[in-house]
């Protein structure tokens, strides 16, 4: 692997992140009242959320200038793990088997995809 390839990938890897710390603002904004339908949608939170699924489509959109769409799609599914750990520590969200199992094998086939490659 060249040092383009590692940059790119870990460039991805900063986009998925933003999104799901953009998903975690929409939430929090949308546990909280809000006094009419327009503040519901023009408020900080929605605003900041939006830009940063901005800057994490303009992640994506650089890292696959140099990384395969295969490697791609593996690396957009750690936000599964980034989402579930955020709705723990943040949200006080409950781990069961299922949703461990599931991360499991999320976590798996990313292993099993870098191995392979």
């Amino acid at each position: 692997m060249n040092s383009s390839f590692v940059l790119h990938a870990g460039i991805m890897l900063a986009g998925v992140f933003i999104a799901a710390v953009s998903q975690v603002l929409l939430k929090k904004s949308a546990l909280r009242s809000h006094e009419n339908t327009v503040k519901e949608y023009l408020n900080p939170l929605v605003i900041v959320a939006y830009m940063l699924f901005a800057a994490s489509t303009l992640c994506t959109t650089i890292a696959y200038r140099v990384i395969p769409m295969s490697l791609g799609s593996v690396l957009s599914s750690t936000s599964y793990i980034y989402v579930t750990l955020f709705g723990v520590y943040i949200f006080h969200e409950k781990l069961n088997r299922k949703k461990l199992g599931a991360l499991a094998l999320i976590v798996g086939g990313v292993l099993v995809f870098a191995l392979a490659g």
